[in-house]
């Protein structure tokens, strides 16, 4: 037996979509925003530097004399590392975190070099602590700044000690200094923390919007296909019901003639006793006869399906629809055979839903192939993946195939690979194998050989 079984088949499949996010991307993320702010603030220290050194004199605001040479160069050397540190930033890179403390080292050395060589404690550079502080306060952790700060206050103390000629004054400015590079120190750490923090939070309230937007727009396309669905569901239950009162109006309008012209034959046959004559007239009966029965068959197809589900013969359901498929234009010329499993059991199923399963398929493979081609109807007994015995009817052709980008899509509403289809065919009979008769419709294979689909009952034992 085969391990095929039926699918899964109630209700539309719904998806729940979550944002997935890396907290390594992230935090690289957040390190080059930073990056890029801190870089800004190095260029506008360093173009401040530059006018302090050359132009400064000119406006008087300071004369440097001698010094001019070593503080430019100084400079210089920390545009450098600002060259660096730009091109490292464009790139994507980020300094690792095991020498961050030796940069908070180098700008201690640097800042306190600079003003030794230009006023001492007194120097205009002694604010570059506060920019160095406020630097490290963005790009690195609350801890790291609080070290940066002993390396600063150790820099500039150093610096007292090493220029320290101006007396009780340049001892209250480095007192007062020192003060305010604490506080600072403290106040933009949590300033920036504050920040990171609201960061943050705006971050993970952003994911959460994304994702609810994700979600509520996979629901607007859940509930349009439902919509679809049901429309194309009452397109076709409204066309059956016109076909319908159609068929009666026929059966009613035809059926009366019929009988009377049945009547006429048959007191006809009655009265002549030529043998020639009454063998013709026992011909015009039996093709009347066989209009009636086209003509029940019609009004028995078009009547309204009965949704009890019953044990069934599913070869005579299977029959009815072949019978009624006879009447249609592209029947001529086509082989239609079947090949039922012997010992067939009892099917509980709807019939009537059963026999307009089957008919669309039978249809379809009837529209697939040209003259000349066959048609084969498939019944056996199988075994599904849990173990419950399963029918298998399979309705295979030999015809042009259905093309393999819209395998896919061909059970979708209002898809069509005809040029005059209405696209509701296969997707009514998943419909009704799915909700009524419990099962499941297939597409089995379909190339240039031929289509297979196979529809899927349970089997009562």
């Amino acid at each position: 037996m085969s391990s095929a079984g039926p699918k899964s088949s109630h209700g539309s499949t719904r998806f729940s979509l979550t944002q997935v996010r890396d907290p390594v991307t992230d935090s690289l993320a957040r390190d080059l925003r930073a990056e890029f702010i801190t870089v800004r603030i190095r260029w506008f220290g360093l173009a401040v530097g530059y006018l302090l050194v050359n132009i400064g004199d000119l406006i008087n605001v300071a004369d440097r004399g001698s010094s001019q040479f070593e503080l430019n160069a100084i400079l210089t050397l920390g545009a450098i590392y600002a060259i660096i540190d730009t091109l490292r930033s464009w790139k994507g890179k980020v300094l690792p975190a095991e020498f961050r403390i030796l940069i908070s080292l180098m700008e201690a050395l640097f800042i306190g070099v600079l003003c030794y060589f230009d006023e001492g404690v007194s120097s205009p550079f002694r604010f570059y602590y506060f920019l160095s502080l406020l630097v490290c306060a963005i790009r690195h952790t609350p801890s790291l700044t609080f070290a940066t700060f002993g390396l600063h206050a150790l820099s500039y103390s150093l610096l007292g000690q090493l220029a320290g000629d101006g007396g009780s004054n340049d001892a209250v400015q480095m007192l007062l200094t020192l003060v305010f590079l604490g506080w600072a120190a403290w106040a933009i750490i949590a300033l920036t923390g504050l920040l990171k923090t609201a960061g943050e939070r705006l971050g993970v309230l952003n994911a959460e919007l994304l994702e609810n937007q994700i979600h509520l727009e996979q629901r607007i396309r859940d509930r349009t296909k439902d919509l679809q669905e049901s429309q194309a569901l009452l397109v076709q239950q409204e066309k059956q019901a016109a076909f319908g009162l159609l068929a009666a109006g026929i059966a009613h309008e035809v059926g009366n003639p019929l009988a009377s012209i049945s009547s006429i034959v048959q007191m006809l046959q009655r009265r002549i006793t030529d043998e020639y004559t009454n063998e013709r007239l026992g011909m015009v009966h039996t093709q009347l006869r066989r209009i009636h029965r086209t003509l029940q068959e019609l009004v028995g197809f078009s009547r309204p399906a009965n949704q009890q589900t019953t044990l069934i013969d599913i070869h005579a359901a299977i029959d009815d629809a072949l019978n009624i498929a006879k009447y249609y234009k592209r029947w001529k010329g086509k082989e239609v055979k079947t090949v039922f499993a012997e010992d067939m059991k009892a099917v509980r199923t709807v019939y009537d839903q059963l026999v307009q399963v089957v008919l669309n398929l039978v249809l379809n493979a009837l529209d697939a192939t040209e003259e000349g081609a066959g048609i084969t109807v498939t019944t056996k007994v199988e075994e599904s993946d849990s173990g419950e015995a399963i029918v298998a009817v399979s309705i295979a052709d030999e015809g042009h195939g259905i093309p393999q980008e819209a395998h896919n899509q061909i059970f979708e509403p209002y898809f069509t690979t005809k040029a005059t289809g209405t696209g509701l065919g296969l997707f009514v009979c998943r419909q009704l194998a799915q909700q009524e008769l419990k099962g499941s419709i297939d597409l089995v294979r379909s190339d240039s050989f031929g289509t297979e689909f196979r529809i899927w009952l349970p089997l009562i034992r």
